[in-house]
């Protein structure tokens, strides 16, 4: 058996109005199409809806209870139209948001938090992965951005970047690391200490390897290799292990006991921004979680 859902609504109505022509000025409708529409509802559950005896519009049992599914209707229909008008104006909906584990830490949280506390409708789905992985994973529409390195653009035309910070890398050691007292550093210093290095497949690591090259180092000693950057870190802090992390966003995570070294060289350059298609549909929430965090 079909019901029309309209019935219901109006069945609603009239009971809550207490006659047809308060609900059908509530409805803007005419008394008369209301009737019919009630005649037509009737007609359908083979059953009155109304005690036709009664002076007023007295409902019987069953009036009452579709009634009941009419006001479900009606108040569905409202919590709708209040959400869409919350959407459409981003105070509410989803941001899908990818990033590298050093990234998705304490930098990206505080610009997440910030922006649910605005807006306790919207929801944030946060993917953490290697670059290649959100470049995918964005590729097939299944993040709306990342914030990642501008490196991650490379190769490629259909994607915008807009710069966010300069996360330079730095040649990072234990503070009290016998290379933290030797002046004019080179390359050749570096050479008689090993390394606690990155996943082989993270941008981090190859950023590593091409700047050392390009410094003249010729042999890369590697003691240690992991995807845990909090591993690295703690073995730097108690070994003469050296590595490299990006100088900002990793400096949350230094304690007293890790201290950079005193080198750098152009190909450590590493510009951090948000990364999303030029050809993604228009998503007001996902853009006012740009606007935030180009508010840093």
């Amino acid at each position: 058996m079909l019901i029309d859902p309209r019935h219901l609504v109006q069945l609603s109505v009239i009971i809550e109005t207490g006659s047809f022509q308060a609900a059908a000025d509530k409805l803007g409708l005419s008394q008369p199409a209301l009737s019919r529409n009630i005649k037509i509802l009737e007609q359908r559950i083979k059953a009155p809806v109304f005690d036709r005896s009664a002076r007023n519009a007295v409902p019987t049992n069953l009036g009452l209870k579709l009634a009941q599914n009419g006001l479900t209707i009606r108040n569905a229909e409202s919590e709708a139209g209040h959400f869409s008008e919350l959407v459409s104006t981003g105070m509410a909906g989803e941001v899908r948001i990818g990033a590298p584990p050093i990234i998705s830490g304490e930098f990206l949280t505080k610009h997440i938090s910030s922006f649910i506390s605005k807006r306790p409708n919207c929801k944030i789905d946060l993917r953490v992965g290697l670059i290649h992985e959100l470049k995918t994973m964005l590729e097939r529409s299944q993040i709306d951005l990342v914030v990642g390195p501008q490196d991650l653009t490379i190769g490629t035309s259909n994607l915008e970047f807009h710069a966010l910070i300069d996360d330079n890398v730095g040649i990072l050691s234990k503070a009290d690391h016998p290379l933290q007292s030797v002046k004019n550093l080179t390359y050749k210093h570096l050479q008689d200490y090993r390394w606690a290095a990155h996943s082989r497949n993270s941008m981090l690591r190859q950023q590593t390897e091409n700047a050392l090259v390009a410094m003249g180092m010729s042999k890369i000693d590697i003691a240690f290799e992991t995807d845990s950057i909090q591993s690295v870190l703690e073995l730097v802090a108690s070994t003469e292990l050296i590595t490299t992390m990006p100088k900002e966003t990793s400096k949350p995570y230094l304690t007293n006991d890790l201290k950079f070294l005193d080198i750098d060289h152009p190909q450590f350059y590493r510009p951090i921004g948000a990364i999303y298609s030029k050809y993604a549909p228009e998503n007001i929430v996902v853009g006012e979680f740009l606007n935030q965090l180009m508010k840093q």
